[in-house]
């Protein structure tokens, strides 16, 4: 079946997004089948952003070497293959060597689909990145919304993420196997570009959005159903809803806020979306039942949700340099964050309790709050003059 350019992406990030959701919808499981509490749980989940940090900051190069459809195949199927293997682990240690070599694919595939997400902007003339990470957010929900049912149902973690890798493969090799390079982005420096991406100080303000916006979404996705658990002590059903809602809510308003942005602007939708952000968090902190804290997963959703793509896409829109080493800079400093949410908050929560971890967020939402003025008052238009509307093949 032919499918268009953007939709082979929004498959990609969709398919990750469900391998991803899968495990962490089972931490509270992990946690027990490990032996750990909080704290060394999220050390070990640690692994992952160590992985992806380096990954961030060395791969550029390679992805664009590689092109990409050859790194979709190995970041997509390779992340979801080292994903399945975990609940198959009995040693922490071992876990943490995993998430490691998984990082590093996952830091390689936040490059890729971005990049490529915004060249096919370009050629199409009209914006698409919110809805890609719209798939994303839609992963996680549709994982959340079976991961609910299947715990509750009493099915193993082995069997359960087995499963969901078979049909990762089988999806993903559709989607990738048509998939060809768009025509890049001329920057406006032509120089040669640097093996390493760092992020240039004009980037910071931005790198300060995307993590506020990663931290929130670590906390929401990470933790809330131990969250429940914990606090409220409901049934794995219930437990889960507060996964269920947030993702729900995220991919809803990703789906959706691309026209939005376009009448009211990046500045002012983002703005939006953070005090949205602040609200759930005060919610779920101090929750005295567990519908209020659902519906507070359910506003911290809304909040994070497109803060995170409008800040990609002014750093891909850069001129400075390459799109790749500004979306790859950025990157270090915003999707590191949600793998560092799960050790920062559960060290939190191991040492001053679960409801106080979700606090940390607040300040650096405020920060943001003060950062967003770097964003376009109103979109700019995609420039769909592209040097060459050849394909490239990868």
């Amino acid at each position: 079946m032919k499918i268009a350019p953007q939709q082979r992406i929004y498959v990609c990030f969709f398919l990750f997004a469900v391998s991803l959701g899968a495990l962490l919808s089972r931490m509270p499981d992990l946690q027990v089948a490990l032996g750990v509490d909080k704290s060394e749980l999220g050390l070990t989940l640690i692994g992952a952003a160590i992985g992806a940090l380096i990954s961030l900051t060395l791969s550029s190069p390679v992805i664009a070497r590689l092109g990409a459809r050859t790194t979709a195949f190995i970041t997509v199927l390779g992340t979801s293959a080292l994903l399945s293997l975990v609940p198959w682990i009995g040693a922490a240690p071992v876990v943490f060597c995993v998430l490691f070599v998984e990082g590093l694919l996952a830091g390689a595939l936040e490059i890729n689909l971005n990049v490529e997400i915004d060249r096919i902007e370009a050629q199409l003339g009209r914006g698409v990145m919110n809805r890609a990470h719209g798939f994303w957010s839609l992963g996680f929900f549709v994982t959340a919304l079976v991961s609910s049912v299947v715990r509750q149902a009493g099915i193993s973690m082995q069997l359960h993420l087995a499963v969901t890798f078979v049909a990762v493969l089988v999806l993903g090799v559709w989607a990738i196997s048509g998939m060809r390079n768009a025509p890049a982005r001329t920057p406006l420096n032509e120089g040669k570009a640097p093996l390493v991406a760092l992020p240039t100080r004009s980037l910071m303000p931005l790198c300060v959005i995307g993590i506020a916006a990663f931290l929130v979404e670590g906390a929401g996705i990470d933790w809330s159903a131990i969250y429940m658990r914990d606090v409220f002590s409901v049934e794995p059903f219930i437990g889960g809803l507060g996964l269920t809602l947030f993702t729900f809510c995220m991919a809803l308003a990703r789906l959706f806020v691309d026209p939005l942005v376009d009448r009211f602007g990046p500045r002012a939708i983002a703005t939006m979306l953070l005090v949205l952000s602040a609200i759930g968090i005060c919610a779920v902190w101090g929750a005295p039942h567990a519908y209020v804290a659902l519906a507070g997963f359910a506003l911290m959703g809304a909040g994070c949700s497109a803060v995170y793509p409008l800040a990609v896409s002014a750093a891909a829109q850069r001129t400075d340099r390459a799109a790749h080493l500004n979306v790859a800079a950025l990157g270090q400093m915003t999707f590191v964050v949600f793998f560092l949410a799960p050790p920062l908050l559960g060290f939190i929560a191991e040492h001053a309790g679960i409801r106080t971890s979700y606090l940390v967020c607040l300040p650096l939402i405020i920060y943001a709050l003060f950062s967003v003025k770097v964003l376009a008052q109103r979109r700019a238009a995609c420039d769909g003059r592209v040097a060459s509307v050849r394909s490239v093949n990868g």
